[in-house]
């Protein structure tokens, strides 16, 4: 199985940004645990990050014939990204959206995401786990 995880905006600042509310590993660190896990499920990991919108549907229209699974983090673009949005829906990869943080215990715009819709999944609020947890649904049932 291929999984292809996308990090959105700001999240090559991991371990310095906002530790409090982020955590202190830097995103290279959480990658390498990624891998880790990806090797304890039999999962081969690409790991994609931009910061810019366009490259991110760049990246996910990609996927398309490639990868088995998504699992990405868009940042601050899943408040408004119906762009993103559109790109997942229309490669029918399944996806899920993943955040470190508990997007629902802070402010109210964080509260709403127009990526979930097209998602298998949404988890947040578990730190790296959350990707861990994406990567286990997707290998076992997210298909």
């Amino acid at each position: 199985m291929n999984i292809q995880v996308i990090n959105g905006p700001n999240l090559n600042m991991l371990g310095v940004r906002e530790p409090e509310i982020y955590g202190s590993l830097t995103l290279e660190e959480i990658n390498h645990l990624l891998i880790q896990k990806g090797e304890e499920l039999g999962i081969s990991l690409d790991f994609y990050q931009s910061n810019h919108e366009g490259a991110i549907i760049d990246k996910i229209q990609d996927c398309y014939g490639k990868a088995d699974g998504i699992v990405i983090n868009p940042g601050a673009y899943t408040h408004y990204s119906i762009a993103i949005r559109d790109a997942i829906a229309a490669v029918g990869i399944p996806t899920v959206e993943v955040h470190l943080s508990d997007i629902n215990s802070r402010e109210d715009f964080r509260k709403i995401s127009v990526i979930k819709s097209v998602c298998k999944k949404q988890i947040w609020g578990k730190g790296v786990n959350s990707y861990s947890e994406a990567m286990e649904f997707l290998a076992s049932k997210g298909q």
